[in-house]
């Protein structure tokens, strides 16, 4: 498998098969955090989790609400928040070395698409 990096306007994904400890990196242009493989699994599996939980919403408030959905594995806890069409995703990993991070509700939607598309497992 060939190593990986998507960035886009807000944020930066990568995978690189070859590393030891650390394959999956995640950030935007000002910072990144090194994942585990099983983390960026996670990563992406509740990032698009979410995601579909952020659409199926906007059915069920008015234009003016805003909502709150939190997702979890043992490895990392994440936080979508904002309008159903217009979310911010908070992510903190929840073992080993600690770390928070946060993209923004313009980085989302291209975020959200190259969650979905990058095939690393």
């Amino acid at each position: 498998m060939v190593r990986q990096l998507k960035i886009g306007s807000g944020w930066r994904l990568g995978w690189d098969p070859e590393q030891e400890i650390f394959q999956g990196l995640v950030g935007t242009e000002d910072w990144a955090i090194e994942l585990t493989a099983s983390e960026f699994e996670d990563f992406c599996r509740l990032t698009i989790q979410l995601g579909k939980t952020m659409q199926r919403m906007q059915a069920e408030l008015m234009d003016e609400e805003r909502i709150s959905c939190e997702a979890e594995s043992d490895l990392l806890w994440m936080e979508v928040e904002g309008f159903p069409t217009a979310y911010r995703l908070r992510l903190i990993l929840l073992s080993g070395r600690r770390a928070e991070a946060e993209w923004s509700e313009t980085a989302m939607p291209e975020l959200l698409q190259a969650v979905q598309t990058l095939r690393v497992f």
